[in-house]
């Protein structure tokens, strides 16, 4: 079994984030997220608008989705791939050449993002129509 993993805090779900998820699950047949906790996005400096919980309920209803895991610190994603034996780390293109340092340790993938869409772009368009 060729196992996928990425990352990400997946707040306001939209089309970009489920073509990242579908991408990623066709590089292989088991697709872990790695879902940032509350905490971690405080410490990253950004704030999410739904609770870990519920992103982690929305991504587990997803039918690209196998698992869904705690991600709370930067430096745990060597130890997830160690520990879930995963052969891909999957990013959006935003992140190119930031996680090179893993294709040590399996291949490391940088998929296209979506045009036109984004949690930042969500909040700024909502944010203009008030």
């Amino acid at each position: 079994m060729k196992k996928v993993i990425t990352y990400g805090t997946f707040d306001l779900l939209h089309h970009g984030h489920i073509n990242i998820l579908k991408g990623a699950k066709q590089l292989g047949d088991y697709l872990i997220v790695g879902l940032s906790t509350d905490e971690f996005n405080l410490i990253k400096g950004k704030a999410a608008y739904h609770s870990y919980e519920d992103r982690k309920m929305l991504l587990e209803s997803i039918k690209y989705v196998d698992e869904v895991i705690p991600e709370n610190d930067w430096a745990q994603k060597e130890m997830d791939i160690r520990d879930n034996q995963v052969a891909i780390f999957v990013m959006g293109s935003d992140w190119e050449g930031k996680f090179d340092e893993l294709s040590s340790h399996c291949q490391v993938i940088y998929l296209p993002r979506t045009d036109g869409i984004s949690t930042t772009k969500i909040k700024t368009d909502l944010y203009h129509k008030r």
